[in-house]
């Protein structure tokens, strides 16, 4: 078994191995996503021919699997898992899928559209029923079932019920516009689809158990209806008489039936006798329903059926197993015994009352042979029992069918009714032929595709139907293949023709039947190939001259040969002359007599015309008559066929000079080779010559055609060209004269618009003259107007403008007043502030002044305390009050200085300027007290110098001691020392005197720093010491009062100056004054 895994392959083939013959399962088909997942195929739905079905998986994928041509292709992806499918549209192209958002969709298969959207089911579809037109379908689902149009996919109708009845399924009866409704309380309703007219109601039994019907099962002719349920009985109706007509009892092991279905065949009409079960446990039993055999069975406990589809031609067999692959099973492999006709048993015909309960229709399926069901009590109807003539084994043995029919009972069959049943005539032709059913013999020859000698065969013989048509290529193609005289015989498409439209949906059989008929019955038809028969007519003239001279003689009388009353009838095996009916009952005792009989049957046919022969004498009259139906009895005809053949003398009977039936060998057909394989050969090549002749006789005609239509194609381009040459001139011409008719018409009106336009500019100028004065005069009075509003408004704006000014006056002088008391308030402020400065200046030199009297009263107590020069100690310790007035004076200055500095490049940018001078002034004044002390402190060191020189005589202990006891409470002190001066000076705020230091390298001066040293004083000199302290206080005090009055005068300068510049720089100036203080 072949196992085809389609993955997420978009196409490709079904199996890959031809299938051999005899296999029941054709291939295994699976679908495995990624990590090894395997998907599950939910449903699928054969198409109307059954060639191809729909396969639909749980992922939503929708695969179409063509067996004839082995491809499979996937034509949708809707997304979401399908509940039901249906592939038996009018439009074979589309199909319909019902998907698990209770909506229907329909699809076309080819371009992969969406056709339409059907919505209106509350629950999920559970089956989709079409009828036999393609044009209406029914949706079930659990509580309702729809009727739509597939022209304009609207509803139709709409079925509702109650809610304590449940739909099982609706679904239309085949060949008709029946629907069959079928509720879960087992009640069956049949309506008129076009009215929803309700035509019947089958009864519900009311005896036995109750079945609780889910499945049903209608044959194609829509005549019986099978049933199941929960239970393993099954019930079969006959719907014309709307009754009960047997109660089947599976087996034991059946508990529920899940699905139904009726196998067809191709030679039963439509009356299906084979019914598939699908039970609980997964295995599909095929039953005669009439026999109750059980033919056989598909599927396993271990590989278990979950659903069930037979194609409509009764081929295949589609099942879905459990493990969510599918089964493609081929029903003629999986038995030979589907066709064969009902065992011969006696039919028991009983004559009971309506009143006759379900026991008398129960039969118990069985695996041997079937039986009879049970008589039911009443009257017996007597039965005659045909038992045949006792015969030898040996002869029972060679009469001995392959489907185990015997050949002389269906003779004796035949000759009691004339023919054979039309419902079992080709299962009986099937085994009388012994035909092989050679499938991979035919398949071979197939596969070599059209013969060339057929190619053309419908301008020959053309025929309505494309179907058979192709029918009839294959098999001629396949017989040609198979011999190559068949490709030269032309009237072999006569002899195959009748069998072709026969067996028109099995192209193998009806190959096998031909091939038969000419292996058996054309015997010797070819040996004067390409000329008829000639030995056979003569067989068949001496048969008729031995039996009818008269008619014979009429014949050679008028000219008439055996090619013409015969061959006619060979040639066409009588289906020209003979109907349908008539055509299969004499082909019933061809078949089933000598293979002489068809040659006979030529010669009855001529006798029981006899009378109409006799009175033709012309040529044209036999041909017409040989080759057109006549009013014949075939029955008649048969009859004298077998009269001949047993009054014919052996030495003239053609069954001496045919050979008996051979039927065709099994695997590989017999090899022909009856014909003059020399003729048929130069035939071949001749033939091959001649369509090559053809092909290059075509292929020139095409160019020639080509460089006809060239020419005819340009030559038209000529006259066309030349016609609208002429037509151009013609044109041109009329043009012109029309051209000049208007020139002339247009002069004329030119003139008269002339002297229109003379007039008209005459008036205008009037109108303009008239139309200006009053535009002036206008214009004049708008002037006046414009000229008294302008008075009006310059007399109102003047006022406005006086009221403006004067109230503008007011505000300037209010506001002159307002900077009035500003500037008064402002000048106050700052004379306020430099009285405050200046008595804070007054206040702090008067307390310095005060300090440094007591500190130089302290230093002249310890002078003459210490009795050692007290007038230098006094000298110096003014001088050291001094300077250290002077330095806290520059360090204040310094840092409101530098303070001004800060603040006036933080917050006025605009007074950089202003600033920059500011800066420079206070450089100079820095410059010049740096002078004047630098001055004043020669002066002191000079002094202390001579004081030095005094005080050189007094003894080292005194100085020591003298020096200790002056370090001990000052420090070190100077001036703020500046880039441009020469003398550093340190100012601290802990120091109260100056401490002079002397360097150890050096004397008692150096350069740049004159220091003295008052311990290097000797007390021999205090009377000078004296005077020059007090002479340097007053020098002191007087360069004091100058520097005062020169930073008055300095600071009165930056005072006009900043009162000179803008308000914002006003409030600056007066910080600056105010720091300077």
């Amino acid at each position: 078994m072949e196992v085809t895994d389609i993955g997420n392959k978009e196409e490709g083939k079904v199996w890959h191995r031809k299938p051999t013959p005899g296999k029941s399962v054709l291939v295994t088909v699976v679908r495995t996503a990624q990590q090894a997942k395997t998907v599950r195929f939910l449903h699928v739905a054969f198409d109307t021919v059954g060639d191809s079905f729909l396969a639909g998986d749980h992922h939503g994928n929708i695969y179409v699997f063509d067996i004839s041509r082995n491809r499979f292709r996937l034509v949708q992806k809707t997304g979401q898992a399908c509940t039901a499918l249906a592939f038996t549209l009018r439009r074979t192209t589309e199909f319909l899928v019902a998907l698990a958002d209770y909506t229907i969709k329909c699809f076309d298969k080819d371009t992969k559209q969406l056709v339409s959207w059907m919505r209106g089911h509350e629950g999920a579809v559970s089956s989709i029923s079409v009828n036999s037109s393609g044009r209406y379908a029914i949706t079930t689902s659990s509580d309702t079932a729809q009727l739509w149009d597939l022209d304009t996919f609207q509803r139709k109708r709409k079925l509702n019920i109650k809610q304590s009845v449940g739909i099982q399924r609706v679904f239309f009866l085949p060949l008709s516009n029946t629907i069959l409704s079928c509720f879960s309380d087992d009640s069956i309703f049949a309506w008129e689809s076009d009215t929803l007219f309700c035509k019947y109601q089958l009864p519900v039994p009311d005896c036995g158990p109750r079945i609780s019907y889910k499945a049903f099962a209608v044959t194609r002719d829509g005549k019986s209806l099978a049933a199941g349920g929960r239970s393993n009985l099954l019930h079969l109706w006959c719907l014309e008489s709307k009754q009960l007509v047997r109660v089947i009892q599976m087996p034991t092991q059946v508990r529920t039936v899940r699905q139904l279905e009726f196998l067809p065949d191709s030679f039963d009409g439509g009356a299906s006798q084979t019914l598939g079960v699908l039970s609980q446990d997964g295995v599909m039993r095929f039953i005669n329903i009439h026999t109750c055999k059980l033919l056989f069975h598909t599927g396993s406990h271990d590989d278990a059926i979950t659903a069930v589809t037979v194609s409509p031609n009764g081929r295949h067999v589609v099942a879905i197993m459990d493990n969510g692959s599918i089964n493609i099973y081929s029903v003629q492999s999986l038995t030979q015994e589907l066709n064969k006709p009902p065992p011969s048993q006696l039919a028991v015909v009983s004559s009971s009352g309506a009143d006759q309960d379900l026991s008398g229709l129960k039969v118990k399926v069985r695996s041997e042979v079937g039986q009879r069901p049970a008589k039911s009590s009443g009257r017996r109807t007597q039965v005659r029992i045909l038992k045949p003539p006792a015969v030898s084994a040996a002869e029972d043995k060679e009469n001995e069918l392959p489907a185990g029919l015997n050949k002389k009972r269906l003779v004796a069959l035949l000759k009691a009714f004339g023919e054979y049943p039309a419902k079992y005539r080709m299962f009986v032709w099937r085994s009388l032929l012994c035909l092989p059913e050679n499938h991979a013999a035919y398949s071979s020859l197939t596969d070599k595709g059209l013969h060339s000698a057929y190619l053309t065969l419908h301008d020959k013989y053309p025929i309505k139907s494309h179907k058979l048509q192709r029918g009839l290529q294959r098999v001629l193609s396949a017989l040609a293949h198979w011999a190559a005289i068949f490709g030269e015989v032309e009237y072999l498409p006569l002899v195959a023709f009748p069998f072709v439209k026969l067996f028109q949906n099995n192209p193998m059989l009806c190959f096998e039947v031909v091939a038969t008929i000419i292996v058996n019955w054309c015997q010797h038809w070819f040996e004067y190939f390409p000329n008829p028969p000639l030995n056979i007519l003569s067989m068949a003239e001496n048969v008729l001259a031995h039996h009818d001279k008269e008619l014979l003689q009429h014949l050679v009388d008028c000219g008439v040969t055996s090619q013409l009353y015969v061959w006619p009838l060979l040639e066409t095996l009588f289906s020209e002359v003979l109907t349908r009916d008539e055509w299969l009952k004499l082909f019933d005792n061809i078949f089933s007599n000598h293979p002489s009989f068809l040659l006979v049957a030529c010669v009855a046919y001529v006798i029981c015309c006899r009378e109409p022969l006799l009175l033709c004498s012309q040529k044209q009259d036999f041909e017409y008559f040989f080759h057109h139906r006549n009013n014949l009895d075939v029955g008649a005809m048969i009859k004298e066929a077998y009269r001949l053949m047993g009054s014919t003398p052996d030495d003239i009977h053609p069954k001496t000079l045919l050979s008996d039936f051979t039927p065709l060998t099994k695997g590989q057909y017999p090899v022909f080779n009856h014909y003059p394989e020399f003729i048929v050969e130069y035939q071949s090549r001749e033939r091959e010559k001649i369509r090559l002749q053809e092909m290059e006789y075509l292929r020139e005609r095409q160019e020639v055609s080509a460089l006809h239509a060239d020419f005819v194609r340009r030559r038209a381009e000529e006259e066309t060209y030349y016609a609208q040459q002429e037509m151009l001139q013609k044109a041109e011409e009329q043009r012109r004269n029309i051209l000049a008719q208007e020139e002339e018409k247009l002069t004329q009106q030119r003139a008269k618009l002339a002297a229109m336009k003379r007039e008209l500019k005459v008036k205008e100028l009037q109108l303009l003259d008239a139309t200006r004065r009053r535009f002036l005069k206008h214009q004049q009075d708008l002037r006046a107007a414009q000229i008294h509003r302008l008075d009006q408004e310059i007399n109102r704006k003047m006022d406005l403008r006086e009221q403006e000014t004067a109230a503008a006056v007011q505000d300037l002088e209010v506001r002159q007043m307002e900077l009035e008391t500003q500037r008064k308030r402002l000048e106050q402020h700052l004379l306020k502030e430099q009285e405050r400065v200046g008595r804070e200046v007054e206040e702090e030199v008067e307390v310095r002044m005060r300090k440094a009297e007591r500190e130089e009263e302290s230093f002249t107590e310890l002078l003459h305390s210490i009795q050692t020069n007290v007038q230098a100690l006094e000298e110096s310790l003014a001088e050291a009050c001094q300077l250290g007035l002077e330095s806290d004076w520059q360090r204040e200055v310094a840092d409101r200085l530098q303070q001004v500095d800060a603040e006036q490049q933080r917050k006025r940018e605009r007074l950089a300027e202003l600033h920059r001078q500011t800066l420079a002034q206070e450089e100079r004044l820095a410059d010049t007290m740096r002078d004047v002390a630098g001055s004043k402190w020669d002066e002191v060191m000079s002094t202390r110098a001579q004081l030095q020189e005094q005080r050189q005589p007094w003894t080292s202990a005194d100085t020591d001691d003298r020096e200790m006891r002056l370090r001990s409470p000052f420090s070190t002190r100077g001036l703020p020392h500046r880039s441009t001066a020469m003398t550093a000076l340190c100012i601290e705020p802990n120091t109260v005197g100056p401490a002079i230091t002397a360097n150890s390298g050096t004397g008692p001066t150096q350069a740049g720093t004159n220091m003295v040293c008052l311990n290097s004083s000797s007390p021999s000199q205090s009377t000078s010491t004296n005077f020059s302290l007090d002479r340097g206080r007053a020098q002191l005090d007087s360069s004091e009062r100058e520097l005062l009055k020169e930073i008055t005068e300095l600071r009165q300068k930056l005072a006009a100056r900043a009162r000179e510049g803008s308000s914002a720089s006003s409030q600056s100036v007066h910080t600056l004054s105010s720091v300077s203080q």
